[in-house]
Order: C-alpha cells, then sequence, then structure tokens
C-alpha cells in the first residue's frame, strides 16, 4: 500500500537487502572449510560470476538472482558459496569430512573445487583451510608452530579456535575450530568471522608493501622541500626566484602522483583495520592460559604495519599541503619582482615621453621660424611685385612688417595643429 502511494526511491531495495547480505551459512560438524580470496578487476569479477552462471546452468540448479553479490549452492555434497566485492572475489567450500581428530589438514581440497577455481582470472590473496570437530586426541599444540600459536575460547566457551597464522606447505593459513556445544548457525558465523579476519587482515597489509615503496620518494621530496625553503631566505630576483618555483611545481608534481599512486590503497588499509577489529570484536575472544588470542597476536604484528601506512599516507598529505604554501609564497614573491619591474618600466616610458615631448617642443619653435621665413620671403616678393606694378609699396618697410604678424600667425595654425591631435589622441 505504502510502496503505491508513495514513489520508492531507486535504492531502497538496495538499502533493504544490505542488512541481509552474506547471511552465515550454517555448517554442521565435523567439517573441513576451504576459503579463497582474489583480486579482481571489473573484468575479472565478471568473469567469476559468468563463470558460477555457467555452473549453475551446467548442473541444473536454480539460478543466481539478477544482480546478486554472493550466492551459495550445493554441489555433489560440496556447499559452496560466492561473493562478489569491491576489490576482491571469495569462494568458500563446505566438504564433510568424519576423520579430523588424528590429523585435521591432511587432506586438500576435492579435485571439484580445483576444477571449478582452475583457470578464473585473478591474483591469489587469501587461501585458508578450516578443520570443525569435537575435541580430538592432538591438541592445538601439536598442531600448529608453538612459536606462534593462537588459542581463544570464542562464543561463549562453545568453541576452542587455533591457529598460528603461517601458510602449511600447500600454502593455505589454518583454523582449528573446536566444536564444544556449537550449534551448526554458530558454528558457520564462527568460521565466517575467522575467514573475514583472515582475508581483511590480508587486504589490510598489502597497503605496506606500497608504503615502503614510496618511502623513499617521500623522503626525498621532504628533503628537497627543505633545500628549496632555505634557499627562498637568501635567493633574490626574479629569475632566481622563478627557478625554484619551477622547483616547487616538478615537486609539487611528483606529490600529485604519490596521493594517486596510493590513496586508495592506503585508504582501503585503514578501512580492512577497522573491520579486522570488528569482527575479532565479534568473535568475543576469551584467553587460555599461556597464549595469546588472535586479537593479541593481529594488534602486535598488524598495528606498526597500519600505523607505517598511515604515517605514510599522512607524510603525503603534509608534504602537499607544505608544497602548496611554498607556492603560494614563492609566486607572491614573483608578483612583486615583476610590479617592481613594471615599474621601473613604466618611469623609463615616462622619462622617454617627456624627453620626445621636449624634441617635439624645440622642433616645434624651428618649424615655426622655417616656415615664417619663408612666408615672409614670399611677402617680399609680392611687395616688390607691387612696387613694379606702380603702388606706392615700400618693399623692405612691408616685409619688416609682415615678419611678427606672419610669425604670429604661423605660431597658431601650429598650435592649433598640435591641440587638435591632442584632442584626437585622448
Amino acid at each position: 500500500m505504502v510502496e503505491r502511494v508513495l514513489p520508492a526511491h531507486p535504492d531502497r531495495a538496495v538499502v533493504l537487502s544490505e542488512l541481509h547480505a552474506r547471511p552465515f551459512q550454517p555448517v554442521s560438524t565435523p567439517r573441513q572449510v576451504f576459503h579463497f580470496a582474489l583480486m579482481t578487476d571489473a573484468d575479472a569479477a565478471a568473469e567469476h560470476r559468468a563463470a558460477l552462471v555457467r555452473l549453475l546452468e551446467m548442473r541444473g540448479l536454480p539460478p543466481m538472482p539478477a544482480g546478486a553479490r554472493h550466492h551459495q549452492f550445493s554441489l555433489a555434497g560440496t556447499d559452496i558459496r560466492w561473493e562478489a566485492h569491491t576489490e576482491f572475489t571469495t569462494w568458500g567450500f563446505v566438504i564433510a569430512d568424519t576423520d579430523l581428530s588424528a590429523e585435521p589438514f591432511a587432506k586438500l581440497p576435492p579435485p571439484e573445487v580445483r576444477e571449478l577455481l582452475e583457470g578464473l582470472p585473478g591474483e591469489l590473496v587469501v587461501a585458508i583451510r578450516t578443520a570443525l570437530r569435537k575435541p580430538g586426541k592432538r591438541g592445538p599444540e601439536t598442531v600448529f608452530e608453538p612459536g606462534s600459536l593462537c588459542v581463544s575460547k570464542v562464543d561463549s566457551g562453545c568453541a576452542t579456535v587455533a591457529t598460528d597464522l603461517k601458510p602449511d606447505t600447500a600454502g593455505f593459513i589454518r583454523f582449528l575450530v573446536e566444536d564444544n556445544g556449537l550449534s551448526p548457525q554458530g558454528a558457520g558465523a564462527v568460521i565466517q568471522r575467522l575467514h573475514e579476519v583472515e582475508t581483511y587482515r590480508c587486504l589490510a597489509l598489502l597497503g605496506l608493501p606500497l608504503a615502503h615503496k614510496v618511502a623513499g620518494r617521500v623522503r626525498d621530496i621532504e628533503q628537497a622541500l627543505a633545500q628549496i625553503t632555505g634557499h627562498m631566505q637568501s635567493v633574490s630576483g626574479l629569475e632566481a626566484n622563478r627557478d625554484l618555483l619551477d622547483q616547487l611545481a616538478l615537486h609539487a608534481t611528483g606529490v600529485e602522483a604519490l596521493a594517486a599512486e596510493t590513496t586508495y590503497r592506503f585508504s582501503a588499509v585503514s578501512a580492512y583495520a577497522n573491520i579486522v577489529e570488528a569482527r575479532l570484536q565479534a568473535l568475543g575472544e576469551e584467553a587460555v592460559p599461556e597464549t595469546p588470542t588472535i586479537g593479541v597476536f593481529l594488534d602486535r604484528r598488524m598495528a606498526p604495519a597500519t600505523r607505517t601506512c598511515e604515517s605514510i599516507a599522512a607524510r603525503i598529505g603534509d608534504l602537499s599541503e607544505k608544497l602548496s604554501r611554498a607556492t603560494m609564497l614563492l609566486r607572491a614573491r614573483v608578483d612583486v619582482e615583476l610590479e617592481s619591474q613594471n615599474r621601473d618600466l613604466l618611469e623609463a616610458m615616462n622619462r622617454r615621453a617627456r624627453q620626445q615631448l621636449r624634441l617635439q617642443q624645440t622642433v616645434e619653435g624651428l618649424s615655426v621660424a622655417a616656415v615664417s621665413y619663408y612666408v615672409v620671403g614670399l611677402v617680399g616678393y609680392l611687395v616688390k611685385g607691387g612696387e613694379k606694378a606702380g603702388l606706392p609699396i615700400n618693399p623692405a618697410l612691408a616685409t619688416a612688417l609682415a615678419v611678427p604678424v606672419v610669425i604670429f600667425v604661423v605660431w597658431l595654425i601650429v598650435r592649433s595643429i598640435r591641440v587638435s591631435h591632442g584632442d584626437h589622441d585622448g
């Protein structure tokens, strides 16, 4: 009724279904559980999904819901679970095994498991095998390496979990879960949380090699920045400041490249580490005398690695800010230098303009004299011609009287021309 009256948000179904995503898979005792996580980009993840769809069709099993990001089904007595995550894909296999009391990790994955995974794209990051059994004759101390052994009671003492978090000869991290009264649903929850702890631990630690890789480049840029800021205090002049500005721009480009290379992975380190902590808390570990819990062991080993990644990420961010501030200061100095040069240039132009004005005034005075001379000469010819024509004119007197008048008239004409040119320019 609500959906008919009110339009639903396009993501409402996704939000509601997220609470029920990836439910715990019931696991009965005794069982062998194998878990694999492969790094997959969009194309590889699509191939994993397509392989699962083909398997379901080929075996006549119910199809996977459209757009599903997890699916579980049974095939030939094996419970199979597939999950798609942001950057990795996981496959889980639960296999019945009644012979776990003596040697819980004697068997490898069956052929059908190897056939399913064979040929799928992606890089293997996590491989786990977990033995779920009743307390056996051989205790955890005889199965795992004593120096790295972790033992915890979980689920209010209903299970005892042991591991050394070291790969065995087949490359698997092993977990031994001894059932002290677990229900199938409780066993599935414990196993899934253990697998998530190991999966997200490995994914979080993927940032450590990257941190070691870029640490040298970060240190080089820090040292270069210290040298440039030192030179900024002693160097002056536009060219020197421009050279320092070019160096800052080069290092700023390097820092941006480092940020682009590391931001996603270092952010993932923090996110995955938080998930590991949440899953450990959900396990509710209780310590067993003389052995550390998984949480204590991981905190002692994992915390320094995550802090290293956080430190490198913080240094890159700090470098970006310092370079930005140094660049702004240096650009301000360059702008001041340019303004000073422009001011000097304008003053020089003003001086040249004044000189040109004086020269122009001098030329104008000379031009008035020259033009007046030629005009007076013409007047002289004119009065001489009038005298010969019989007019009562004294040529010398008339020419002399015409001189000041001609000079004044020529000066007025030249001044008028200069004023009109000035108005036109304005």
